[in-house]
């Protein structure tokens, strides 16, 4: 059923038009999960329930994403296994590990390409990695973090780490790269605490004026809680790139590493939207009840892609709100929502949070 997905632009279906699509692929992982998975059949046996024709995604039941830490859920055979992600994880917390076919990878990679060029064109460009080199060498550091970069790494031309191994900002490498594509469309990428640390604490040190990346898109991710309990905003972290070093095109993104390839990319309005391959929900702390819009809740995450593990339907660690649907001042359809961070007491796991309590 993905095939039909792919017709269409990530943001371009209404509420109706999206359930028609997603429902029926949820109810189709659903039952291929429930025959293929033996602890999720006990788990939705346990529970009673009883998939039907009509069943929508949103009534399908969800798994806590800490399940992924305690128990190695996979729907296909040890030998079709491909890759294993992890999430991430500070030292001595167990990780999630999410056992992934190659269709499953494949897919991960087709869908991150359509939303992410719906929002930077088809055109691939320099890319400008701000992290370093031996994060996708080292097996050991190989989780969400070592993923996201080889993720995004497939939209840049040509690939240039902003920083050395020992994490120490190499301006030499940021400066020709900034000279050498000046007047053009660049790319870059990184972990929020990441950038702010390394990057940019580094460049405020420089006088003004010093880099120029006018020219220039930052993608960036993986959690807020280190910048938070500094009192750092999203606008301030957009503004602080923006004296820097003329950044002016931010984007935050939520996703996580059981789901990966559905991403939720933040509009020009700063907001984080579902595309169409994926959903957002909001559960009630009492009694899991779907919250209304404007409502801060536990965020469910639903996507149309996991096909060799049962991940379709997670029920994350976080707190958010659905601010809306359909009506986004950047025109783009499909929910669009705010995340406030960690639920108390839940883990810290964000990839650029785990790398700030490791270092």
């Amino acid at each position: 059923m993905m095939d039909d997905f792919f017709q269409y632009e990530p943001y371009s279906l209404n509420k109706t038009e999206k359930r028609g699509l997603l429902s029926p692929r949820i109810r189709e992982l659903t039952a291929a999960h429930y025959k293929n998975c033996e602890e999720y059949r006990d788990i939705l046996d346990a529970m009673g329930f009883r998939m039907e024709e009509g069943t929508e995604y949103d009534e399908i039941p969800f798994l806590p994403v800490s399940l992924f830490k305690k128990v190695p859920l996979k729907s296909i055979p040890d030998e079709d296994v491909f890759k294993v992600m992890t999430s991430s994880g500070t030292t001595g917390q167990a990780v999630s590990r999410i056992f992934l076919d190659r269709e499953t990878s494949f897919l991960q990679q087709k869908v991150l390409a359509k939303i992410f060029s719906s929002f930077t064109g088809a055109s691939r460009m320099p890319l400008l990695i701000i992290d370093c080199p031996s994060v996708i060498k080292d097996r050991t550091m190989f989780s969400a973090r070592g993923a996201g970069i080889l993720g995004f790494s497939i939209f840049g031309t040509k690939r240039i780490f902003a920083l050395n191994d020992d994490m120490t900002l190499n301006m030499h490498a940021v400066r020709e790269f900034a000279e050498k594509y000046q007047g053009q469309s660049v790319l870059l990428f990184g972990f929020t605490f990441i950038i702010w640390q390394h990057f940019y604490r580094e460049l405020r040190k420089l006088p003004a004026g010093t880099l120029d990346l006018s020219n220039g898109i930052l993608i960036h991710g993986g959690g807020w809680k280190k910048l938070a309990s500094e009192n750092i905003s999203t606008e301030m972290f957009k503004k602080a790139l923006l004296d820097t070093c003329g950044i002016n095109s931010v984007h935050d993104y939520y996703g996580m590493a059981e789901q990966t390839g559905c991403i939720y990319m933040e509009c020009e309005h700063g907001h984080l939207h579902a595309s169409i391959f994926s959903d957002i929900i909001t559960r009630r702390t009492e009694d899991f009840s779907k919250c209304d819009v404007g409502e801060k809740g536990i965020l469910q995450v639903v996507s149309s892609i996991p096909q060799s593990y049962p991940g379709h339907s997670l029920l994350t660690e976080d707190e958010g709100v659905i601010l809306g649907e359909d009506d986004c001042p950047c025109g783009r359809k499909g929910k669009y929502f705010k995340v406030f961070g960690r639920l108390k007491n839940a883990e810290i796991r964000g990839c650029s949070d785990t790398y700030a309590v490791r270092f």
